[in-house]
């Protein structure tokens, strides 16, 4: 079990540990709201998502999230071609309408996405639910308004890529100088091991763009990854299903309409019982990252290989000319990831 996990709480303070609290006796006409416990201000973040069920499960938790201020979801082609992931992105926010309406971009579409051997998120990306399209007005482009939101808030905004890295590598080509202002990048991609999904050797997030996969694997940037082996740890049961919220909230009925094509496709696709969200494990991850140890690593991915483009290739060598240039999350505390999703669940659809 990670150090300081905790199998039953999740933890809504991001980033607080609790060994770091005083353990002296507080006065008791200090006994106040201020006193009892520190104020934590929300972190501010981009989520870049390529909707996907997982996508649209991750951001209905990071919307209603009170530890997150999202400012801004930008689409990307990956689990579906680009217009159905700008389609999909402003039909889950304008359903769920969230009390502050992040910035949305738009998915570039003069990208080709490569194919893929298998479909597991039905005809519209969110398991064939037909949710009511919502058309953007005047809407930008993704790396657009990636740009002008952490030029707004330098140092302070942390990416969440749960898609391919399309959109962040336009960004840093459009503008290099902004690596150092991007507070952190939290990375849904790569295979630790070399076990792939999509190949025998990659993920969909890393296989659908290598090239800009590599690019920001080689910036400077202060980066870590949750690879597919990590994600892969928290298997969802049948029951999950009976755990998640009612239809009588709008955040419960996206979900209990879209998770039950997830177990079929998984049942019938990989001839499992249980499902992964490798994205909702991913966000987990950036909010909750005392549930999961990180070791620090030298990567590289391979963009020509016949076979492995896409692999995320680690240095394991005991000399390495390289220091390492991201943290890779592995081991983690499967039950209070479990948990952690039901609370942020529920949270959603008390607010919806």
């Amino acid at each position: 079990m990670p150090d300081g996990a905790d199998s039953m709480v999740c933890r809504f303070q991001l980033g607080l540990n609790p060994a770091s609290l005083p353990h002296e006796p507080i006065a008791a006409n200090h006994l106040d709201a201020n006193s009892i416990m520190p104020v934590i201000q929300p972190r501010k973040v981009i989520l870049d998502v390529d909707p996907g069920i997982d996508d649209a499960v991750a951001l209905t938790m990071a919307l209603f999230d009170p530890r997150l201020d999202v400012l801004a979801v930008t689409a990307v082609g990956g689990n579906v071609i680009s217009e159905q992931a700008t389609g999909n992105l402003q039909a889950i926010v304008a359903y769920l309408d969230p009390p502050r309406l992040p910035r949305i971009g738009i998915a570039p579409n003069d990208t080709a996405l490569p194919e893929k051997p298998f479909n597991m998120h039905g005809g519209d990306g969110l398991g064939g639910i037909d949710l009511p399209r919502a058309q953007l007005h005047g809407g930008h482009v993704a790396e657009k308004v990636m740009w002008e939101t952490i030029r707004a808030n330098p140092r302070e905004v942390t990416i969440i890529a749960l898609g391919p890295l399309t959109n962040l590598s336009r960004l840093l080509r459009r503008d290099p100088s902004i690596a150092e202002i991007i507070d952190r990048v939290i990375i849904a991609g790569g295979t630790a091991h070399g076990a792939g999904n999509v190949t025998p050797v990659a993920d969909l997030n890393f296989y659908c763009d290598p090239p800009a996969a590599r690019h920001v694997i080689r910036e400077p940037l202060t980066k870590s990854l949750v690879p597919l082996e990590t994600t892969s740890q928290v298997m969802l049961e049948f029951d999950f299903l009976e755990q998640v919220p009612d239809e009588t909230s709008r955040a419960g009925l996206l979900l209990r309409r879209m998770l039950p094509h997830t177990f079929r496709a998984h049942r019938q696709l990989l001839g499992s019982e249980g499902v992964w969200l490798h994205d909702v494990v991913a966000l987990v991850a950036a909010t909750n990252p005392e549930l999961f140890e990180r070791t620090a690593i030298v990567a590289d991915v391979e963009t020509a290989g016949d076979l492995t483009a896409g692999m995320l290739v680690i240095d394991r060598r005991q000399v390495r000319q390289q220091r390492p240039n991201a943290d890779l999350f592995v081991n983690c505390d499967v039950s209070a990831v479990k948990d952690c999703i039901l609370r942020s669940l529920a949270t959603a659809a008390a607010a919806t």
